[in-house]
């Protein structure tokens, strides 16, 4: 038995033919042909069993047999907004590994203690969607360009916001049992600071627009490491 094939198709129910990128995957590395069958993910909460019915150099062009609504795992919208590490590659494993997760939505943040004041929403954007396909989920977190902190906490967003940091000197309570405690399908944005921590004036100011300090265990994380604990505690108290 073959083993299924999955291909990320943001609009798969009016289309009839892979994006290019995967159709060179389809027909370069898997060596799809006609008759094949195909399972096509739309990043917006369904998979389609679909079967090849014409290849060429470039064109994989295929036909839907059934629509296959997905159920997502967890409640509300989970919106983790990250100060991007000096090394991409360990915002890039984040992605991922979140991805695989489950979460809604990724943004980066320019803060005052940033070493990385630039990067490439567009490659993060590939390892996300690859991340989607590995992991068969139905549904592709959206991924921002970066933003200046100022600018993102200043705008208005619903449901619970939280920031966390290490600042002994402003009281913080504990992230998974202020969600656990809570009604579970209200939209959550969570931020994590740069490698040196946001300074003591952006978590003032992110509490002023509503923002509650949060601790993440008792342990001192990486950057990476505590906005993958922050997704998987929000998906853990969200879960269905």
């Amino acid at each position: 038995m073959k083993e299924a094939r999955y291909f990320y198709v943001p609009d798969a129910d009016v289309a009839n033919e892979l994006p290019e990128d995967e159709a060179q995957h389809a027909l370069k590395v898997l060596r799809l042909a006609v008759g094949d069958e195909i399972f096509l993910i739309d990043g917006k909460g369904c998979f389609y069993r679909a079967q090849v019915t014409f290849t060429s150099n470039k064109h994989c062009i295929y036909e839907i047999q059934e629509s296959l609504p997905q159920q997502q795992g967890w409640t509300g919208k989970i919106h983790l907004a990250i100060a991007p590490t000096k090394m991409m590659e360990r915002m890039e494993w984040m992605a991922e590994k979140a991805t695989e997760v489950g979460f809604d939505e990724l943004s980066f943040l320019n803060c005052q203690f940033s070493e990385r004041r630039k990067l490439r929403a567009d490659r993060i954007e590939k390892i996300v969607v690859s991340a989607v396909k590995q992991s068969r989920k139905a549904w592709k977190p959206i991924v921002n360009d970066l933003i200046d902190f100022n600018a993102f906490v200043n705008q208005p967003r619903p449901g619970r916001k939280f920031i966390a940091h290490c600042y002994d000197e402003i009281e913080r309570v504990d992230l998974f049992n202020r969600l656990y405690d809570h009604q579970r399908d209200e939209p959550i944005t969570i931020l994590v600071g740069p490698e040196g921590d946001f300074s003591i004036e952006e978590v003032r100011l992110a509490e002023k627009y509503g923002y509650i300090s949060i601790s993440l265990g008792n342990s001192r994380l990486r950057t990476e490491t505590a906005g993958l604990a922050a997704v998987m505690m929000a998906h853990l108290a969200q879960r269905k």
